[in-house]
């Protein structure tokens, strides 16, 4: 199984993106950051979802199930479709981060 390590380390790589994604966007949420610019949360959000295309595409080339990370992906996608600072938008960052999770598992 060649190229496991790198579709493990992209797999983390992105999990840590997400994470500071996540806490970002919660800090914009709760207004700890009213002043500051937005566009370092749109910088990770697109680092995320080029993190989760690498790794689903590195996991599959591996031999693992990669596919198991499209989920995740189509719904960083349904992103923007959100307001932000509305629930939809915070909760559907939550299902994302469970779903990329669920995908780790099984791109693992």
């Amino acid at each position: 199984m060649a190229g496991v390590g790198a579709a493990h380390l992209a797999l983390l790589v992105t999990a840590a993106l997400l994470a500071l994604l996540l806490g970002l966007g919660l800090s914009l949420q709760l207004g700890w950051r009213r002043n500051q610019a937005r566009w370092p949360h749109h910088a990770l959000f697109f680092a995320v979802c080029v993190g989760t295309a690498l790794s689903a595409g590195l996991s599959w080339w591996a031999g693992a199930r990669g596919w198991t990370l499209l989920p995740a992906l189509a719904l960083l996608l349904l992103m923007p479709r959100t307001r932000p600072g509305q629930a939809s938008h915070w909760r559907l960052a939550l299902v994302c981060a469970a779903v990329y999770g669920l995908g780790v598992w099984g791109a693992w």
